[in-house]
């Protein structure tokens, strides 16, 4: 890896408003395709009459489209500047929205999943781990991705708030009578206002999102090679990172299941059980903010590590039927165990490729082939929840979709504890 020797240096610190236009770029981007179904799930089977498995097949189809693009976009984020390539992508993303808001057939609902997994990825998903890389330096990893993951989760939160205002503010008749086209009437808006944010944000990313012309020119690389890519594969930390997201990944999934939990053992309402998404999503920058300042006094490997206990433990809890015939507060702690965990991970597994000797010109080569495994989770994740939630209705389907939750959350503990032995030491070189 001798030809890129010279653009080993770290470059300076970005500026404060860099981070911050990239947590909302971060977040936004998602929001059509994720962050809404996340919320609403109830009412996005109801408004485009789908079941758990189709609402699956299209994740799924957004994960194979996305599968190339992280191979395939990881190279290009070396190649151009992140900014650019984030703006377009909102953009793109945002058009999207406006056929999501028609409320199209299924064959052309599964195609704009397919067209939002080249937006959100090709373009957008490595150059914003490479850009958060820059921000955080050699000091500042933890922090820099914890910040990033929290804020994202504050946005998502705030963007699921505004939406339920928003729906509850159309939706003029009674939820539990409302015709399918009342509830399409009122998630209309929450749809094109979604779209509306998103592409101001890529105006904002595009026009605020820079660095000095010398810092520009020492994260990009002319030319990525066989070898170098070769070199980047053979990496321990690469191929532990690989297991580490594939199974991080698949708790996150899961966390898109606790609305229609709400809704099918709690016995709560549409808005209600979109209350409670909003509420996990405000547990998010919480856990990211803080998870990321204390692992930088320590070590992020260690907390990512304790982050698949946590994710484990609040697995068996739901697994093992606990919360059925609960208050509603102790509903929300036992989503909490969940959460604390999966949200812990998530703001670091990124953030430990400093310490994984991974060198950031080649951030985006190496985001592209962890990638390719770690996020497999979007294809299998939907259909396999949507087929265990269909085939056991209420308690007896939820738990079994959280047995597949404690079985990815052990297998990552062990990665993850791999990780912490061979990378565990503070590294604070030049990567």
């Amino acid at each position: 890896m001798d030809s890129y020797k010279s653009k080993m240096k770290q470059p300076e610190k970005a500026p404060w408003y860099y981070l911050l236009l990239l947590i909302l770029a971060g977040e936004s981007v998602f929001i059509l395709p994720f962050v809404l179904q996340r919320v609403f799930r109830p009412t996005v089977l109801k408004v485009f009459e789908l079941d758990n498995v189709s609402l699956g097949l299209c994740f799924s189809v957004y994960g194979f489209v996305a599968l190339v693009s992280y191979v395939l976009g990881g190279p290009l984020a070396d190649k151009y500047q992140p900014r650019k390539l984030i703006a377009i992508a909102l953009w793109m993303t945002a058009m999207g929205g406006l056929v999501f808001a028609t409320f199209p057939n299924y064959i052309t609902l599964q195609v704009l999943y397919g067209f939002w997994g080249f937006t959100t990825i090709f373009l957008f998903w490595s150059p914003m781990i490479k850009a958060t890389r820059v921000w955080g330096g050699i000091n500042s990893q933890g922090r820099a991705f914890g910040f990033l993951d929290g804020g994202r989760g504050l946005v998502g939160a705030l963007f699921g708030t505004l939406g339920v205002v928003v729906f509850s503010y159309f939706m003029t008749t009674d939820l539990e009578v409302a015709s399918l086209e009342e509830s399409r009437f009122a998630f209309r808006y929450v749809i094109l206002t979604s779209a509306g944010i998103v592409a101001v944000v890529g105006i904002l990313v595009w026009l605020f999102m820079k660095l000095p012309a010398d810092q520009e020119k020492e994260i990009v690389i002319d030319r990525i090679t066989a070898s170098q890519i070769k070199e980047v594969l053979r990496l321990p930390s690469v191929q532990l990172l690989m297991v580490i997201i594939l199974c991080a990944y698949v708790g996150y999934k899961i966390t898109d299941i606790f609305s229609l939990y709400a809704q099918d053992v709690m016995l709560l309402n549409e808005v209600a059980s979109a209350e409670v998404g909003t509420v996990l999503l405000f547990a998010r920058p919480a856990v990211g903010v803080l998870i990321g300042i204390v692992a930088d006094r320590s070590r992020p490997s260690l907390f990512l590590f304790i982050g698949f206990v946590m994710a484990f433990i609040g697995s068996l809890i739901f697994a093992l039927g606990v919360v059925e015939n609960v208050s509603y507060a102790m509903f929300i702690f036992s989503i909490m165990i969940v959460a604390l965990g999966v949200y812990a991970i998530r703001s670091l597994y990124f953030a430990v490729m400093q310490s994984g000797r991974i060198p950031l010109v080649l951030t985006g080569t190496a985001v592209g082939i962890i990638s390719l495994i770690g996020y497999t989770p979007d294809i299998f994740a939907g259909p396999a929840m949507g087929y265990l939630l269909d085939a056991s209705p209420g308690l007896k389907g939820h738990q079994h979709v959280f047995w597949m939750l404690a079985v990815f959350s052990f297998v990552g503990g062990l990665a993850a504890f791999r990780y912490l032995q061979l990378y565990g030491k503070r590294f604070y070189g030049n990567s």
